[in-house]
């Protein structure tokens, strides 16, 4: 299997899409277990640390600085990252995941759904950015796309996370994006939203 070190939790309810969690910069593989239980019980959990360091962090791409991405590193990484989804879902007997990313994790799952969209099934972007200024087209084929972004977000403008809720939606995703009255951590109106749409997601493909 691609190298990745990762955790790998199997379903405990047949209804739950798996979820492949994508933790935030200085994060590693066990960061969102916790969430991904509380938003989608049952689910199977596949959460990879990633493989890039930045003064001893673990992020899953480089950066040149905040908010300036190495985009050469974006495209090598988040293919090696769907590698790494596939050679997964055939060793643990799982669908297409919904990618639930954080900050660095929401912005490598937006790189995976515009350079590889046959890896995920949805995703839910927790505070993402742009990934790359000039992005492949890709058709999603509306897939299920959460955006959560923050009011107060001191790294990502609300002019970047409103043009990758355009960019989403013009690659044919079914983009939900809805700004909430935080920063960059995560809160629990994002738990409370993430579950709700996760359940959503679920109903429609039943």
């Amino acid at each position: 299997m691609t190298d990745f070190i990762h955790r790998f939790e199997p379903a405990t309810s047949a209804g739950s899409p798996p979820l492949l969690l994508l933790h935030g910069t200085g994060g590693d593989e066990n960061d969102l277990l916790g969430l991904g239980k509380m938003i989608s019980p049952g689910s199977a959990l596949l959460s990879p640390r990633g493989r890039v360091l930045e003064h001893g962090m673990p992020r899953f791409f480089r950066r040149l600085a905040e908010g300036v991405f190495d985009e050469d590193d974006v495209r090598l990484r988040a293919l090696e990252l769907g590698d790494f989804v596939s050679d997964a879902r055939k060793q643990y007997g799982i669908a297409a995941p919904v990618a639930v990313g954080f900050s660095n994790g929401a912005n490598i799952a937006a790189a995976l759904l515009l350079l590889r969209p046959d890896v995920l099934a949805g995703a839910a972007l927790l505070r993402a950015m742009v990934p790359l200024s000039d992005p492949p087209k890709a058709e999603l084929g509306g897939k299920p796309v959460l955006l959560l972004s923050g009011q107060a977000d001191p790294i990502v403008p609300a002019s970047n996370s409103a043009r990758l809720a355009a960019l989403l939606s013009q690659a044919a995703a079914s983009v939900t994006h809805k700004v909430l009255p935080v920063g960059h951590q995560l809160s629990q109106a994002d738990v409370t939203l993430a579950r709700g749409w996760i359940g959503n997601v679920v109903a429609e493909a039943a």
